[in-house]
């Protein structure tokens, strides 16, 4: 490697820098929303962006792995590319304007994923100039790859606070499958540890006979033991799965009314703060339910499951409240009908820690 060519390497990575500064510096007013005096431009159009972007990436990626590519070439590209990401980066921006706190961190990620991406594309093919070692050359491709998802990307991110509180939603719903998958095992299990409890039995005599004289495993089998489900506590645990069930549905409901929401003409969003509210409240509730799930491990705490039941009753108010808002006499039918049922389950899980378990079984046997 000559010295002149660390040189001038040096003096682009120096001129590089200060380009990146000047984007750093410019991505910090994405730190937070525009202000609604500036004019908010469509995030739709943030593809097309993405599409230049991806362009100079490919013509970068080239330039700079041909031989005689010289100083003031590269440093034409980095000036072009960085003028566009910077212009790129000030789109984002206005396309801030009311956004809440959701879709603002949608954008805000999905227009850091594009400048890290170019950043370190540049870095690298610096890296490469410098030392032309092959295995950086093989990078290069990658990283420009790189930037055509992040750019590609763009076009998924959600263009009203509505489709990004409705995508939250889905993930929430996500979560509370895994609750209720989670919650249908500890049954199953349960339930197979008893039928091959005799089995186990004959084969633990016949092959660790000695082990099960030590008195530590002695110890150890006695609290296994201990980690089975009564008959009272298998009740509960279906009441919590039933519980968690009807809180999907619930998020189904509120998923279908917010995508009618977006399909309606005329739509403004102009309860952005009640959306939001929305979004934090059934948060809340799906953590609720994580915490009544876990509670539903023997040996279950009946104490803690009344107030994350009692939790969940005043979070099922909120959400009507929020609702009646955001809907301003719209249809709002499945979602009233779901938290009906949701409510109905409450009272039922709520009479069972009570006490009433062992009735509830014998009405159920029945």
């Amino acid at each position: 490697m000559s010295r002149q060519r660390r040189r001038e390497a040096k003096d682009l990575s120096i001129f590089l820098d200060s380009q990146v500064q000047t984007i750093n510096e410019t991505f910090q007013i994405l730190d937070k929303a525009a202000p609604s005096s500036l004019e908010k431009l469509d995030w739709s159009d943030a593809s097309k962006h993405g599409t230049e972007i991806s362009k100079l990436a490919t013509v970068a990626g080239m330039l700079w792995c041909e031989e005689t590519s010289d100083v003031m070439a590269l440093k034409e590209n980095i000036v072009t590319y960085f003028n566009v990401l910077q212009g790129f980066l000030l789109f984002c921006h206005s396309s801030t304007v009311g956004a809440g706190p959701t879709l603002h961190k949608l954008i805000h990620s999905a227009s850091k994923r594009v400048m890290d991406s170019s950043i370190s594309l540049f870095k690298e093919t610096i890296s490469f100039y410098e030392t032309r070692d092959t295995k950086k050359r093989e990078t290069i491709p990658q990283l420009t790859g790189a930037v055509w998802e992040a750019c590609e990307a763009l076009k998924k991110c959600p263009s009203s606070n509505c489709i990004a509180i409705g995508r939250a939603m889905t993930q929430l719903g996500v979560y509370i499958k895994d609750i209720i998958r989670e919650m249908n095992e500890l049954l199953v299990s349960d339930s197979s540890t008893h039928q091959g409890g005799e089995e186990e039995e004959e084969e633990e005599e016949e092959e660790e006979e000695e082990e099960w004289a030590d008195k530590d495993e002695l110890s150890n089998a006695s609290n296994d033991e201990g980690d089975d489900l009564s008959p009272e506590e298998k009740f509960i645990t279906k009441s919590v799965i039933s519980v968690a069930s009807n809180t999907y549905e619930v998020l189904k409901e509120i998923i279908r009314f917010l995508t009618g929401l977006v399909r309606s003409k005329g739509n403004k969003e102009e309860n952005v703060d009640s959306l939001e509210k929305l979004l934090s409240c059934c948060r809340e509730i799906s953590d609720w339910i994580n915490d009544l799930g876990a509670c539903a491990y023997p040996p279950q705490d009946a104490f803690q499951m009344k107030e994350y039941v009692k939790n969940l009753f005043g979070g099922i108010c909120e959400v009507r409240k929020d609702i009646e808002i955001i809907a301003g006499g719209g249809t709002t039918d499945g979602i009233y009908a779901s938290l009906n049922r949701l409510d109905s389950c409450l009272h039922e899980i709520q009479g069972l820690l009570s006490g009433d378990v062992a009735d509830g079984i014998e009405k159920l046997s029945i």
